[in-house]
């Protein structure tokens, strides 16, 4: 397990760019002298999700009976499509727009950032035959931090990158998605055939 190729699928599946505008758009309901302190709680929210992840992966697969084969071509669906959508923008997870007041939990800390594919790839990481769990842990709090920054700081971001330059690294990062969900697509298919 490489740091390098970890950190930039998580920060890859965490989608920062791409979820600026809808991180706004939530916060945009929210008290001005709130947004900050709302923010940082649900990045908090999205880190318990992350590390339970982690630390709980390996007894999670077991009590549900999945075998990694399956965790990896799974993940390597719900990938595939988070990552068509961060390429031709439809709506997957919809936020009510007649909610008022707060956001908890959902939808910034789930799904925006640790969403079922970004979970799907932890569980499979902690679960393979022999996880690095230090690797692991490091690569997901970097990508989680530098996802961190880049939403803490997104009113700035949009004002020089636009949305039009948003929406070009969202669909560059996800043409890059689209292989590493291909790869695990694939990485489960061949531990599934050698298996039998």
């Amino acid at each position: 397990m490489e740091f390098l190729s970890v950190f930039v699928a998580l920060f890859l599946i965490m989608d920062p760019f791409g979820n600026i505008p809808v991180f706004l758009a939530v916060l945009d309901k929210v008290a001005p002298e709130r947004r900050k302190k709302v923010l940082i709680r649900e990045l908090m929210f999205a880190l318990a999700a992350v590390i339970v992840c982690i630390v709980a992966g390996r007894q999670i697969v077991g009590l549900m009976g999945l075998e990694p084969e399956a965790i990896s071509i799974a993940g390597g669906i719900i990938l595939f499509l988070i990552a068509v959508q961060m390429i031709y923008p439809f709506k997957i997870f919809e936020t009510r727009d007649e909610a008022d007041g707060e956001p908890l939990l959902v939808p910034l800390a789930i799904p925006l950032i640790a969403g079922p594919s970004l979970m799907a790839v932890l569980l499979l990481f902690a679960s393979s035959e022999s996880p690095d769990f230090t690797t692991l842990s490091l690569a997901a709090l970097s990508a989680w931090f530098l996802t961190s920054l880049i939403l803490y700081f997104s009113t700035c971001l949009l004002r020089v990158l636009g949305k039009n330059g948003l929406t070009a690294i969202a669909r560059l990062m996800g043409m890059i998605l689209v292989a590493i969900s291909i790869q695990l697509f694939l990485d489960g298919i061949s531990l599934y055939s050698r298996h039998q």
